[in-house]
């Protein structure tokens, strides 16, 4: 099963339609709200907005855990997480999709693993993302006119303030390409919970310093808006595509973990 987990701006999929609103709770709490068990062209999907459908969670207090866990619990396999980001390379300006394959984990205060009891494990994270799902994501992008970049670094920073320019500069000297907010522990829980996990990620402005100007959060949403159809339109292609057995190592992450 597919799950989708949506960000700023995106709340709900045309095309979608909902069966059942599911209350789920977990060893570390409930999800961001209930989970929308949906069909789509006789595909099967769930639906979780991360900041709650009424965008009331920020960032840094999303429950992840209690996301991914009752996305496991519901038997949920890959798992598309759409987000707005800050554009930091010029060759992604706003208006791209990036396709993420790396991450730079720069969050301080959050539960980022399942394990925190007697079990010791040191999950592979080498690939943060499945590459077999990247793949197929890429292929999909084919048949319809999006501008996506296919690979790229996605520096995840704690919030909720935006960041300085002095370090957006520091990261661009790193490596990365576009900064968010939720990418972790989002990944690295999946990882985890052995579910496939994929970041599209749609930027909606360039990060700070790159362009003059203060960063707002009307910029974000504006731009979001702006790109809404074609994300539906993107997904739509994308749930047949992903909606077959899998091809990784994701659900097996676990095998050499533990100590």
């Amino acid at each position: 099963m597919i799950a989708i987990i949506t960000g700023s701006g995106l709340y709900e999929i045309e095309g979608l339609m909902v069966k059942e609103d599911l209350i789920v709770d977990t060893p570390f709490g409930s999800p961001s709200g209930a989970v929308r068990k949906c069909t789509y062209k006789g595909h099967e999907v769930l639906f979780l907005p991360r900041h709650g459908i009424d965008h009331s969670i920020p960032p840094h207090k999303v429950n992840y855990r209690g996301n991914i866990r009752a996305l496991k619990d519901l038997g949920v396999e890959r798992i598309i997480s759409i987000s707005a980001v800050g554009g930091i390379s010029r060759e992604m300006p706003p208006g791209s999709f990036v396709l993420a394959d790396q991450i730079i984990d720069m969050t301080r205060s959050r539960a980022n693993t399942f394990f925190e009891g007697d079990d010791v494990v040191h999950v592979d994270f080498t690939e943060p993302y499945c590459e077999d799902m990247r793949r197929r994501i890429i292929k999909g992008s084919d048949s319809i006119d999006i501008r996506l970049t296919g690979s790229g670094t996605y520096v995840a920073v704690e919030g909720p303030r935006l960041e300085t320019a002095a370090e957006i500069e520091m990261y661009r000297m790193a490596g990365a390409d576009i900064v968010g907010m939720t990418a972790m522990p989002e990944a690295v829980l999946a990882r985890e919970a052995e579910i496939c996990y994929s970041g599209i990620y749609i930027v909606t402005n360039y990060a700070a310093g790159i362009k003059d100007g203060r960063l707002t959060t009307d910029e974000v949403v504006e731009n979001m808006r702006r790109s809404s159809e074609k994300i539906k339109e993107f997904i739509g292609l994308l749930v047949p595509l992903l909606d077959t057995e899998r091809a990784c190592s994701c659900n097996s992450a676990l095998k050499s973990a533990r100590l």
